[in-house]
């Protein structure tokens, strides 16, 4: 029998609790409004009960107290979704934030990591033996969630995605087994969760392919917006001519002070000769206002943008994936960044290219394999008053852009925008993900994601 919302009874209580080495959080407890809190200020949800795991049989103990009383179930990885999945009225939220063992394997380049680790944490790891892998590019972020999306990084054109580089993983399902998945045991689900997020289980132990990543030459090229015409078709035909060891991505935002810039942020994974002759011409051919680029260690790099992210703020995002730079989609942005109601937002145009492009799209769920960029309308705004206008102008500038962007778009980066963007989301992997979903959970317990609904087709 189902539960009223709220309400935990004191059978359900015991079960939760008997004999837990973790937490168990309630509404009356001092730490509540803390524990439900996540990333985007704007989820403001009350679980019935906030459960904080310490390894996998934990977890399992949580999905079948959760299936056997018909209760709804969240998922905390980072808590850095910005539909804020992680938590949910009158659920249980499973917060996996203590779950942080990381152990590497320096010879066989290989880690062993838990969901709870943030990718600053799991970079400190790796880059202890020279090693890393492509995760994303600020470093507070969750590696479950990103991983299981996808995960686009600064390392995508050498090494691929994260999902790309993971080897193996333990999932806890709804039917409360655990299972090993990898491409010799349970091959189907392996693929299924490289892209099509927590739709199947919860993760409890990530392997990662590592790879020799140590200094790499890095740092931004800054611009004033109205020289943003020729920067931008420079950068765009530069890129797509450079190597797969140059990752690159384009920021266009407000100073402090109120002046629309345009930036050009650089990853070059290899020898610093190289990278520097190689980008020469992109420093050269016109007159930067900032030139940060330099030697630099890769943890520098990926926490570099941490301060621009505070938890708390409120955040409204729209995605989209862009093929190419058209005079069209720059004359629609440099009409909107003057409008920019925040300076705290910003537009940014990560490019996928090299190794993530030219994977085959059904050889893992994630199925945006080409040359594009992964075009993001990234608002954030600290007072609630604000919301109305920075959600107006980010709905505005999505919608005028929506001539120059693809159907599809990144699960990592959609909101709540209802069925048929999570189907674009999935693409054409989405047929073969629901019937993955009909076999692994009918039921659809695993239901707070960006969810492929087993009852559909």
């Amino acid at each position: 029998m189902a539960l009223e919302v709220g309400e935990i009874t004191s059978s359900v209580h015991r079960e939760l609790a008997s004999g837990l080495r973790g937490q168990v959080v309630y509404p009356a407890d001092g730490g509540y409004d803390a524990a439900r809190a996540v990333f985007n200020g704007m989820i403001d949800r009350r679980p019935r009960a906030v459960v904080r795991p310490v390894d996998a049989s934990e977890v399992i103990r949580c999905i079948e107290s959760a299936r056997r009383h018909d209760l709804p179930l969240s998922v905390r990885g980072g808590g850095h979704s910005v539909a804020g999945h992680a938590v949910r009225d009158g659920a249980i939220m499973l917060d996996l934030s203590g779950m942080r063992a990381v152990q590497v394997e320096p010879e066989a380049r290989t880690v062993h990591a838990e969901p709870g680790l943030t990718l600053g944490e799991f970079d400190r790891a790796t880059q202890a033996f020279g090693l890393a892998t492509t995760l994303g590019v600020v470093s507070v972020t969750g590696i479950a969630g990103l991983t299981l999306g996808g995960g686009l990084g600064w390392l995508n054109g050498c090494y691929g995605l994260a999902c790309d580089n993971l080897i193996s993983a333990e999932v806890a399902t709804a039917d409360g087994q655990l299972l090993t998945a990898s491409t010799q045991q349970n091959e189907d689900l392996f693929w299924g969760i490289r892209g099509g997020g927590g739709n199947f289980g919860v993760v409890t132990s990530f392997e990662y392919q590592l790879h020799p990543v140590d200094v790499v030459l890095a740092g931004a090229l800054a611009y004033p917006l109205h020289t943003a015409r020729q920067v931008l078709r420079f950068y765009d035909d530069f890129v797509k001519a450079a190597p797969d060891e140059l990752s690159t991505a384009v920021s266009l935002a407000l100073t402090p002070t109120g002046e629309p810039t345009v930036s050009i942020v650089v990853c070059y994974c290899g020898p610093i000769d190289e990278g520097e002759q190689l980008l020469h011409p992109l420093r050269t051919f016109q007159s930067p206002v900032d030139d940060s680029i330099q030697p630099m260690p890769y943890t520098v790099l990926q926490s570099a943008r941490d301060k621009e992210f505070p938890s708390g703020r409120l955040h409204y995002w729209k995605s989209g994936w862009l093929r190419d730079l058209s005079d069209g989609a720059v004359e629609t942005l440099m009409q909107f960044i003057p409008q920019m109601p925040s300076s705290a937002s910003g537009i940014g145009l990560q490019q996928m290219h090299g190794v993530a492009s030219r994977i085959a799209p059904w050889a893992t769920a994630f199925p945006h394999r080409a040359e594009h960029y992964d075009f993001l309308i990234l608002s954030q705004w600290s007072d609630a008053t604000d919301s109305d206008r920075n959600i107006e102008w980010t709905s505005a500038l999505f919608q005028a852009m929506q001539p120059h962007l693809e159907e599809s778009v990144y699960v990592n980066n959609l909101g709540d925008e209802g069925p048929a963007r999570v189907k674009a989301a999935y693409g054409q992997n989405y047929p073969r993900l629901a019937a993955l979903k009909r076999t692994l959970d009918p039921d659809n317990l695993f239901r707070a994601n960006q969810n492929i609904d087993p009852s559909q087709t």
